[in-house]
């Protein structure tokens, strides 16, 4: 790197040689840290100096191959340190400036719209959602960072400040924006102009608490109204994944009293187990957590007692108690418009007579999405899968949930084969084989742990080779051979067509079997077999898009598909096909968003979106990657 300066790269107006620069130019001697070094010495140029693109070069050169800072002393690493941080917070506050450019560049095509100054009130969704494909984050966020960038210059602009001289982080200055929320403009300066000078040098919980106080300060009921409006528009329940691999399900900004109440029953619960004796080796976190866990999925005292299991313990006699006979299938469906039904419609109510008023059906459980890999299943291989909504899941972690997502009767089972980089290729959806007059099948064994099963649309994944060597196999094996009691997968119809598709028969654990009809998913190529000659897709259509692309195909949007449009790329009233090569699941928000002006859709190859932004910017998002090992 060689770097030119100038007069006016000096922020107080100096020469580049009165700004400690040697030569007037950059780091020419990679190895020779020591010159820079010295201007972050005590009283040094650069250890207070404001950040700026010299005082970048400068740390560049200081730091050294790796930002190894060799020959620095103590003193010169923290200076080196504060002002890289310093640097970090420039450059933040240089992200939000730029978004507010676009705001004011927008603002150009829509006339009318209120203003602060230069600024305009406000930006469309569509801009929204350029941003968020330009800085790779979900549409949400993005809308948080262009308000924040809006308040950095019209409600707060003494914050603004601090952030661009370096003197408060990026985080600490969303903490000031985010504390000062709900208050009026003029209340937010007043509250700014109490705590500005004191914010340098503070932790992030001392500059929240400095905002706390502030707010209540200039506004005694801005506390209440901010924990009202977190309740009334904040308030969610949210699934997660830990660093570990476990699950995280947490509620946010819940009512007070309630939380409280609810809090008290989890410990209350928490300790009849501690006093039961029947999990002494139990810390009482566990107890917390599985008295959480049972009370949401209705296992009683009694029932887990009985188990002698807490959640997470493998099931066995060294472990276990007494196990429970839990009735076989779970409460009655949920649903309403919208809901898991195919075709959005609301179960059956059933059960009232005539002259008695309709019964509404009772709310089930959303169906958890899960992908899980039938090479593990079958005992072949140790392969992750996936759960939408909780990231990666272990080989162990999906037998388990395997085996809790066939002991309900609600859930429905696919095999997807895909190609050996995930993506997929085939996919069937099993049916139940009828059984033939005289047959038996193993009878499941009906003692279960005290576990609530778990109520699932389970896409059991599997590679084309994989699927060829399973075929051979089945190929091979006598007529009438007996079906193992655990997983299996054979050939029903001999090779058939290319390309391992064709009938097969899985077996469930407990000998239920289930007949999959295996055909092409139009992925790379499309055929247009299953192509609506009408604007609605069929339901094999609908359902192969979704499971080819699995998620919104707006490239930082992760709404599953499930839940998303099914949208054609050229509009069918301009002749577009309603067909896998020209659709794609789209969330509603992003299915608006490519019908504003200047945006465009495209599907290069099926399976492939190609999003143009009305900045002329392209972003391609390529089909759903399913869990598969490279070297597999």
């Amino acid at each position: 790197m060689v770097w030119q300066a100038g007069d006016d790269d000096d922020p107080d107006g100096g020469s580049a040689a009165e700004s400690g620069l040697p030569g007037g130019h950059g780091p020419t001697e990679p190895g020779n840290t020591q010159p820079w070094l010295n201007g972050f010495a005590a009283g040094g140029t650069w250890s207070t100096s404001p950040p700026s693109a010299a005082l970048a070069v400068a740390l560049e050169s200081a730091s050294g191959p790796e930002w190894r800072c060799p020959g620095a002393t103590r003193e010169e690493l923290f200076a080196v340190l504060r002002q890289w941080q310093a640097m970090e917070s420039w450059a933040a506050a240089g992200k939000l400036g730029v978004l507010r450019s676009l705001m004011r560049e927008e603002d150009l095509r829509l006339p009318g719209t209120p203003h602060h100054g230069d600024l305009p009130d406000g930006w469309s969704k569509p801009l929204t959602r350029e941003v968020s494909l330009a800085l790779a984050m979900p549409a949400v966020s993005a809308e948080n960072l262009m308000g924040m960038a809006w308040d950095m210059q019209e409600r707060l602009p003494e914050t603004g400040a601090l952030l661009a001289s370096g003197a408060l982080t990026f985080a600490k200055a969303k903490a000031v924006d985010e504390g000062l929320l709900l208050l009026s403009e003029d209340d937010a300066a007043a509250a700014e102009s109490l705590i500005a000078a004191d914010l340098p040098g503070k932790t992030y919980g001392q500059v929240a608490k400095l905002v706390a106080q502030a707010a209540i300060t200039v506004d005694p009921d801005s506390a209440a109204k901010r924990r009202e409006d977190a309740e009334r528009n904040r308030s969610r329940v949210t699934m997660t994944r830990e660093p570990s691999g476990a699950a995280a399900l947490s509620g946010r900004d819940l009512p007070t009293a309630e939380t409280l109440a609810a809090n008290a029953r989890v410990c209350a619960r928490a300790g009849e187990y501690k006093e039961s004796q029947a999990f002494r080796d139990a810390r009482m976190d566990q107890l917390r957590a599985a008295a959480y866990l049972d009370m949401l999925n209705g296992i009683t005292l009694d029932e887990r007692l009985a188990s002698g299991c807490l959640p997470g313990t493998a099931p066995g006699p060294d472990n276990c108690g007494s196990v429970t006979n839990l009735p076989d299938d779970d409460s009655p469906d949920c649903g309403g418009p919208g809901g898991d039904s195919p075709d959005g419609d609301s179960p059956e109510s059933g059960g009232s007579s005539p002259s008695a008023p309709p019964v509404p059906p009772e709310c089930l459980p959303k169906l958890s999405d899960l992908v899980l890999p039938l090479a593990s299943l079958l005992g072949l291989a140790e392969r992750p899968g996936e759960g939408h909504g909780l990231g990666p899941l272990d080989p162990e972690l999906c037998r388990a949930l395997a085996a809790a997502a066939v002991a309900s009767q609600r859930t429905s089972l696919c095999v997807t084969v895909t190609a050996a980089d995930g993506v997929a290729i085939g996919h069937g959806c099993a049916r139940p084989i009828r059984k033939a007059s005289g047959a038996t099948r193993a009878s499941p064994d009906r003692r279960r742990v005290a576990q609530p099963t778990l109520p699932s649309r389970v896409n059991l994944t599997i590679t084309s080779d994989r699927l060829a060597e399973i075929g051979a196999a089945s190929a091979q094996a006598p007529p009438g051979a007996p079906l193992n009691a655990a997983w299996s997968l054979t050939r029903q119809d001999g090779p058939g067509p290319p390309g391992g598709y064709g009938v097969w028969t899985l077996t469930l654990p407990g000998g239920r079997n289930l007949t999959v009809h295996l055909d092409p998913v139009p992925t790379y190529e499309c055929d247009h077999r299953h192509e609506s000659r009408g604007y609605q897709p069929n339901d094999t259509l609908r359902h192969l898009v979704q499971v080819r692309d699995y998620e919104c195909t707006f490239p930082t949007c992760s709404r599953h598909a499930r839940e998303s449009d099914f949208e054609h790329a050229l509009p069918y009233a301009k002749g577009g096909r309603t067909c896998a090569c020209n659709a794609g699941a789209r969330s509603r928000q992003c299915h608006r968003t490519k019908q504003s002006p200047g945006w465009n859709v495209t599907q290069p190859r099926p399976g492939w979106h190609l999003w143009t932004t009305p900045a002329g910017l392209s972003y391609t998002q390529s089909p759903k990657r399913y869990p598969v090992l490279a070297t597999m």
